[in-house]
Parts: structure tokens; C-alpha cells; sequence
């Protein structure tokens, strides 16, 4: 790997971690179209580390608070009431269903789930679920002429449950094209979870997941096509990249819908299946034999 293809890749890294549209397939995608080899889930869960890091900071607040109390549970039993200590218990669930699966499916995604028609089709399906999904949200906002509005939950109402189900949602990230923020805030909405409780949700309940799996992809990073210094490269440079994000997104979805990401995935999904059906692009373009 090249230090532009680093600096490409970290900066498409940094742009869609956190919005609903798949950081996974658009590294493979940016590769494909650029006619470099498949940057790989190594690559992709290393460079990871340095998005999360900017969650860490973004939310440092959040985090600590929440840290502490679920610190003060474990040895006194009148913290485990607190709010902040239940949702750091609840961060700790709904991280077991992508730590177990991601370790059962270690393989696939390192090879079979990175085929580009396998991407195309997920980024079509989350897409119609999302909007559907953000629909049903704005629904509820909005009211209608025979309904009053609606109040949707905050993360206040979490329950061991919804958890679980975040955490299931969020383990469908694991096939590129599916997006971890998209899949655990359509979780959320479907869970009548408000659109910024969703999102704070999602950005806090991947923290664990996130920074595990790039530990633990670490070893992988050196072997191959893929060496250190552009992968450290690019990570620093998501860093910075997916702050911004991170605060312009938070803004954007107080105020508006996620169906432009809607649109974007469905017509995106379609593009790749043209392309493959053409014979422009093969479905394990730049892949690496394993």
C-alpha cells in the first residue's frame, strides 16, 4: 500500500465511520474503482482505532461520567441504580452478540462477505430499512391531522432488552454494507428510540467492539500488501476526519432526516450491481487470494 492510497482510504475512513452509509464498503469500493488491491478487515479495523479515538474525545464527558459510575457498581451496590452505571452495564451487553459473531465469522468477513454483490445488496436492504425506520420517527414528531405527536424515548428508558437488541442490530455491521451506525439507529427508531438517542447510543455502544477489533487485528497488519506505516497513517488521519463528523452529524439529525443516506445507499447499491452486470467491475475486484 502506497502513502496516498493511506491517505485516501484514511480520509474516506474518517468521512463515513459514523454515518449510516458503511465505512467497510467504501474502503473496499474506493479500492476497487482506484484499481488498488482490497485494503482488507484488518486494514479497516486497525484504522478504526483512530475514528473511535475521536468518540473518546467528542464524548470524553459522557464517557467518564459513565465510566466512574459503572466503576462505583461493582463494590456498591446504591450506584447500580444510577442511570450512567446501568448504561455502562447496557454498553457492556449489547457489545457480547458482535464480540461472539465476530469471532464465529472471522473468516467470512475476511473473505466471502467482502464480495461486491454481497455489498450492493446490503446497502440496498439497510437503506429501504432505515428509511423506513426514519419515516416511522418523523411520524411520530410530526403527528398528524387525526394524532398528536408523539414523544420518543431517551437512552433514560433503557433496558436490558433494548440493549440486547441494539447489540444484535449492531452485529449485522459485520458484512461491509451494512454500516454500524445505520443498523444500530435503525434499531433504535424501530425501538421508538428518539434519532439523537439512537445516535449517541450507537457512537457509545461501538466503542468496546470497535477498539477490540482493532487490537486484535493488529498482528494481521504487516503481512501482505499492507504495511505499518501508511496503516498508522491513515488511522491519525480518520482521527481527525471523523471528529468533524462526528460534530457536524450530532447537528444535521437534530434538525433533519437520514433520508438523503437513504437515497445515497440505494442508488449507490444500484450503481455496483450495474456496473458487475455490465462487466465493468468484477465482484472480487482487488480482492487478495487467502
Amino acid at each position: 500500500m502506497s502513502w496516498f492510497e493511506a491517505f485516501i482510504l484514511g480520509l474516506v475512513q474518517g468521512l463515513t465511520e459514523f454515518l449510516p452509509i458503511s465505512s467497510s464498503a467504501h474502503l473496499r469500493l474506493t479500492a476497487v474503482f482506484a484499481g488498488w488491491e482490497d485494503p482488507g478487515a484488518a486494514f479497516t479495523a486497525v484504522t478504526q482505532i483512530g475514528t473511535e479515538t475521536a468518540v473518546l474525545i467528542y464524548f470524553r464527558k459522557d464517557i467518564a461520567r459513565i465510566t466512574s459510575a459503572w466503576f462505583r457498581s461493582l463494590y456498591d451496590r446504591r450506584a447500580r441504580q444510577e442511570h450512567d452505571a446501568k448504561l455502562g452495564w447496557l454498553v457492556v451487553v449489547g457489545s457480547i452478540p458482535i464480540g461472539v459473531l465476530g469471532l464465529t465469522l472471522k473468516d467470512q468477513i475476511e473473505g466471502p462477505f467482502r464480495d461486491l454483490r454481497l455489498i450492493a445488496t446490503t446497502l440496498i436492504v439497510l437503506g429501504v430499512v432505515l428509511g423506513v425506520a426514519d419515516r416511522l420517527a418523523a411520524r411520530d414528531t410530526a403527528g398528524g391531522r387525526h394524532r398528536a405527536a408523539r414523544e420518543r424515548k431517551t437512552l433514560e428508558h433503557l433496558t436490558v432488552r433494548d440493549g440486547l437488541l441494539y447489540g444484535m442490530a449492531q452485529a449485522m455491521a459485520l458484512i461491509p454494507g451494512v454500516s454500524r451506525s445505520g443498523a444500530t439507529i435503525s434499531g433504535g427508531l424501530f425501538m421508538n428510540y428518539s434519532r439523537e438517542a439512537a445516535a449517541r447510543y450507537s457512537f457509545l455502544l461501538a466503542i468496546p467492539a470497535v477498539l477490540a477489533s482493532g487490537l486484535f487485528e493488529l498482528t494481521e497488519i504487516g503481512e501482505g500488501h499492507v504495511s505499518w506505516g501508511p496503516t498508522v497513517f491513515a488511522t491519525v488521519l480518520a482521527f481527525f476526519v471523523a471528529y468533524a463528523v462526528i460534530a457536524w452529524f450530532m447537528k444535521f439529525i437534530s434538525t433533519r432526516s437520514f433520508m438523503p443516506f437513504v437515497v445515497y445507499r440505494i442508488l449507490l447499491g444500484l450503481l455496483i450491481f450495474g456496473l458487475i452486470a455490465a462487466g465493468a467491475v468484477s465482484p472480487h475486484a482487488g480482492e487478495v487470494a487467502h
